[in-house]
């Protein structure tokens, strides 16, 4: 941390203090509200029984996962775009988000149960279908895309490809579900947190903490990646291999961010560009504010989507699809 500008400490410090107020506004709007004051005097122990069953039952596992999602899909597309060098790369436009949701849609339909009732034992397996899924579609599109090497335009061009055929696989194996289950599929793939309970908080954050520090310790590699391979050939990086782990790394975290947040299009395209305008390039400082930047919007677009039409709720997805469409399209306008 010596050897960091400190212009950079006060940014990542300036998003740390963001992602504390969206929490808060998180905990505090709702169908029922709670104030600032409430809220601290629950967590000090002096809140009444439906403001500790409102915070700590409902808001807070919320608050919780909508950070675990926004930090695996940031550092997800983080990566990507390093292992790529493409501004576009993101794991829904890759199609891994895709292959993660159709391995969870196969589950719930072989299962026959609904998203909304799967058993503490469900729980702590759907992570692994989602990864299963991710992984076995980012192995189909590297299949495909590979030819003498690790191309990254081939790369993206394939998982476009791929990502409308599994979209197309999915819609057609919601058809045969019931009513109630159709409907919840489609909320969920729309980037809904509906997992919002302490036990999918339990199943995800042993990952968090490992995943997370390992795509820190990959920062260097990242860096020397970012420079072309045959520089890093020279550096003594062995590309094809060292990009191959780190997709799977790229894999795991949005097949982890899908299970419990569904199909967060754009997230993990936006939040790495952002954080790479206030860091700069080097991964060291990069991953954490797209960390930071990924959580906060996720949070605001869960705490918007929670209550700008209430008692309806707008699924958090759809709200940052709205948000970073424009964005999108500035990047595809500016990308040569």
């Amino acid at each position: 941390m010596n050897r960091v500008p400190k212009h950079i400490i006060w940014k990542i410090s300036l998003l740390v203090v963001l992602l504390i107020l969206a929490a808060l506004a998180s905990l505090n709007f709702g169908i029922i509200s709670i104030s600032p004051g409430e809220v601290l005097r629950t967590f000090l122990g002096n809140g009444t029984p439906k403001q500790k069953l409102v915070l700590f039952d409902l808001r807070m596992p919320t608050v919780i996962l909508a950070v675990l999602v926004g930090a695996f899909m940031a550092v997800s597309g983080t990566i990507l775009q390093g292992i790529t060098r493409n501004e576009l790369a993101d794991p829904g436009i890759l199609g891994i988000n895709s292959g993660a949701g159709l391995a969870v849609v196969l589950y719930i339909t072989f299962f026959k149960t609904s998203t909304g009732s799967l058993s503490i034992a469900h729980t702590f397996i759907l992570p692994l279908c989602a990864f299963l899924g991710a992984l076995l579609t980012a192995g189909l599109i590297v299949a495909i895309a590979w030819k003498g090497g690790f191309q990254s335009i081939r790369l993206v061009l394939v998982g476009v490809g791929i990502n409308a055929g599994l979209s197309a696989i999915l819609v057609a194996l919601q058809l045969r579900l019931d009513p109630l289950d159709f409907t919840k599929a489609m909320v969920w793939l729309s980037g809904d947190l509906w997992a919002n309970q302490w036990t999918y908080v339990y199943a995800l954050l042993p990952w968090f903490l490992i995943l997370i520090p390992y795509a820190l310790y990959k920062a260097h590699t990242l860096n020397v990646l970012n420079l072309g391979t045959q520089v890093a050939n020279g550096l003594g990086i062995r590309t094809n291999r060292e990009r191959l782990y780190l997709l799977i790394l790229a894999v795991a975290l949005a097949g982890l961010g899908v299970s419990a947040g569904g199909g967060i299009a754009f997230l993990g395209l936006i939040a790495p560009h952002i954080a790479r305008r206030l860091t700069g390039p080097k991964h060291l400082t990069l991953i954490p504010a797209a960390v930071l930047i990924g959580a906060v919007i996720l949070l605001i677009a869960e705490t918007v989507g929670r209550n700008v039409l209430a008692p309806v709720e707008i699924p958090a997805g759809i709200v940052v699809s709205i948000i970073s469409t424009p964005y999108f399209i500035y990047l595809l306008l500016k990308t040569k």
